[in-house]
């Protein structure tokens, strides 16, 4: 049994742990032994056969970048300095590292598909504890594989460009499943977690590291101009619908949010569950939503790239808030 690194983490508390069907762990640490692994500051466990019922409503329309062209060119132009530049303030090593145990990577043997890939930095994380041979590295965009490719330690593994919810891959085919910083881009992330489902083998995990939808105003106005921010409930209906079970959700935060959440977090969330069973998904889905292969209206395209680039500016400048306000702030306090 595979057991996560230990890490200093502190807890808020929520409602939802009163809730039927869920049990609420919470684990407390000072403040001021935070380290810059970050905080988890809440988990739950699903074990009831039970789907829940409280899951949260999303709008309808679906938000800028959450549609696959968009997405695609927003990351032709992204993959060029997301190593360099983006990787360093919600994402940093220690925090993908912690997030990726959550899969439970016991065995160098296992057969890993890592979904929404890109450039391969979560992959690097995912050899450290898996032959590189026995890894896959699947993703949309041909100019960020391409730089997954030229990573020395991913040079074994193998690369497929695919959908995230329409795989390239047979009916348990997998032993573990982890998708990073992908989720908020599908037009439909119930059908992305349907797929999850289907490839792993019976026994198999899946780990899906996504985006927390904001409790402040201005935050929830761009975060639903930008991409999804699904709420933890979202996560875990998505899940249980989908056939999993033992789903658990980990929220964790960068050190200097000090658990400060109504900004949202951009892979603040982490959500694991379990196939017992072999074969498909027991859900039943009608047609794709999103198809690639329509013409886009050029002028709703730009529209929807200009706004969603704009919405994703402002949480960049939200982390560094947070950051300063961390510097300033007397430790021990909330911020």
């Amino acid at each position: 049994m595979c057991r996560v690194p230990p890490v200093e983490l502190c807890t808020q508390r929520s409602s939802l742990s009163k809730r039927r069907g869920f049990v609420l762990r919470e684990r407390e640490r000072d403040l001021e032994r935070e380290r810059e692994v970050g905080k988890l500051v809440l988990l739950y466990r699903v074990s009831s056969p039970d789907r829940p019922k409280m899951a949260s409503k999303l709008a309808q329309n679906s938000r800028s970048m959450q549609h696959k062209k968009v997405a695609f060119w927003f990351y032709r132009f992204l993959s060029v300095v997301y190593d360099e530049r983006c990787t360093g303030v919600a994402w940093t090593e220690d925090i993908r590292d912690t997030a990726i145990a959550k899969a439970d990577l016991c065995d160098r043997r296992l057969k890993v598909l890592d979904v929404g890939g890109g450039t391969g930095y979560s992959t690097l994380g995912i050899v450290k504890h898996v032959d590189a041979e026995n890894v896959t590295i699947l993703d949309q965009s041909t100019h960020q594989l391409m730089k997954a490719k030229e990573k020395e330690p991913l040079r074994k593994c193998t690369v497929v460009e695919g959908d995230a919810e329409d795989l390239p891959f047979p009916t348990d085919y997998a032993d573990r499943y982890i998708s990073a910083g992908c989720i908020e881009y599908w037009p439909e992330p119930q059908r992305g977690i349907k797929e999850a489902y289907r490839v792993l083998k019976p026994g198999g995990k899946a780990c899906v590291i996504g985006p927390l939808y904001p409790t402040f105003w201005l935050s929830q106005f761009f975060a639903d101009k930008w991409m999804l921010f699904p709420k933890e409930m979202d996560y875990v209906d998505w899940f249980s619908k989908a056939g999993f079970q033992d789903v658990e959700v980990t929220i964790e935060c960068p050190s200097w949010f000090r658990g400060a959440r109504r900004h949202g977090l951009i892979m603040g969330c982490w959500v694991t569950g379990v196939k017992n069973t072999p074969g498909d998904s027991p859900l039943k889905l009608g047609p794709k939503v999103d198809d690639v292969s329509k013409p886009v209206n050029p002028l709703t395209f730009f529209a929807r790239f200009t706004l969603g680039s704009f919405a994703g500016i402002y949480f960049v400048l939200v982390s560094y808030y947070l950051w300063i306000k961390h510097l300033i702030y007397p430790k021990g306090l909330a911020i």
